[in-house]
């Protein structure tokens, strides 16, 4: 990690921060879930940089990116990453998002065409019924206070709730986590209710190569059986590796497996 060089674009009048590990090599580009930032890709980056040049990068809201007061929707995240792609000179990039982040990559992917390879979405928010909680704004005003909560932890504190939380994560996540945590700006809870719209939109337009990867429902994973047939017709391109054993966070609860579906993928698409 000490090679890994910090920096910043500007894209929709932002600063958007990020971490590159460099290099003459294929990029990709990998976009966390809510409340994490770029470095929680840390273990799966471990593993890629020899072969890749691997960009982490904080979404809005998150990590050391500004924080706008709104603008947090699934087309906002997506117009940084194509900001990013063209500040950068990326070409077209492979992108890999965990959840909001694999929401991001979808997005970019459709909306953006001509800046996106081929994308990898790790259990992304697509519902088989959209969760709707009986009084929305209560929801999201509890979550923002949760986040604040977490936000006054100490790292120590947070490390430790992690470890708790989650006791089968390799320990290489948890201080990524538990920094993230503190970095996290609570209105970034304005792109949960986003989620209500119609995933089968984006994925039709989806025209790059795609692996959706999977995982066990009765665990915590979003993404059903029946929803991941549906996308494997509406993308031009799009296969499904579901991983048994894991929930929503499938990278972190069975790393190798998630390793090898996501290698065998850039291999594939990336060289």
């Amino acid at each position: 990690m000490s090679d890994w060089k910090p920096g910043d674009i500007v894209a929709n009048g932002i600063r958007i921060h990020y971490h590159r590990t460099g290099g003459p090599k294929p990029p990709v580009v990998l976009l966390h879930g809510i409340t994490d930032n770029g470095l929680c890709w840390t273990r799966l980056v471990r593993a890629l940089e020899a072969d890749y040049d691997c960009i982490m990068v904080d979404a809005r809201g998150h990590g050391l990116s500004d924080a706008p007061a709104e603008g947090y929707g699934p087309d906002d995240h997506a117009a940084d990453v194509a900001g990013l792609i063209a500040a950068l000179d990326l070409g077209k990039p492979v992108l890999i998002g965990h959840s909001m982040g694999a929401s991001t990559a979808a997005h970019t992917a459709a909306g953006y065409p001509d800046r996106v390879g081929a994308v990898v979405l790790e259990d992304p928010p697509w519902f088989a019924e959209p969760p709707v909680p009986p009084d929305p704004e209560a929801a999201l005003a509890e979550w923002r206070a949760g986040i604040a909560a977490n936000k006054a932890k100490s790292v120590e504190e947070l490390i430790a709730l992690c470890r708790e939380q989650s006791p089968t994560w390799d320990e290489v996540e948890w201080l990524p986590w538990a920094e993230s945590k503190r970095q996290v700006d609570p209105r970034v809870v304005g792109f949960a209710g986003r989620w209500a719209r119609p995933w089968q939109e984006v994925a039709r337009r989806i025209a790059c190569p795609a692996l959706l990867v999977t995982a066990d429902p009765e665990r915590g994973a979003i993404v059903r059986p029946e929803v991941a047939r549906e996308a494997t017709h509406l993308m031009r391109d799009c296969r499904v590796v579901h991983i048994p054993g894991a929930g929503h966070n499938i990278r972190r609860e069975q790393f190798e497996q998630f390793l090898a579906a996501v290698t065998g993928f850039l291999r594939e698409v990336a060289g």
